[in-house]
């Protein structure tokens, strides 16, 4: 039997919130809502837990700070593409090997009654 590679350890950030002005609608553009991100980011964290060491992982408060500063900032047609800014942001982190971000917009302008809207998607170091 082959070894394999360890599946690559996570540390997940959900339920992020900020207030973006994203959408196609104008009224989104102009008004805003509030947008919930979730993270899952996968690295390996043996050399953080073995020195017990900040500088061997990923700062998550730093990170949300980061991300939060995407939702608020350029506004975006599409939550596809807000994803994929956040996925960069995050995939920036050298520690990261993979990252699935879900971008909800619980505020959609939908005329039905609805939950949530979510986009979620999987990005890896090139």
């Amino acid at each position: 039997m082959t070894p394999t590679a360890a599946e690559p350890d996570r540390i997940t950030l959900s339920g992020l919130r900020a207030r973006g002005f994203h959408g196609v609608l104008p009224a989104e553009r102009e008004l805003g809502q509030e947008f919930v991100v979730d993270v899952t980011l996968r690295l390996d964290t043996r050399a953080a837990a073995a020195g017990d060491d900040l500088a061997e992982t990923v700062d998550y408060g730093t990170l949300a700070a980061r991300l939060a500063r995407v939702v608020e900032g350029e506004p975006v047609r599409l939550i596809e593409t807000l994803a994929q800014r956040l996925a960069d942001v995050c995939l920036a982190e050298e520690r990261v090997t993979e990252v699935e971000v879900s971008v909800h917009k619980p505020g959609a302008p939908i005329p039905l009654p609805f939950d949530d809207v979510v986009v979620t998607i999987t990005r890896r170091r090139g």
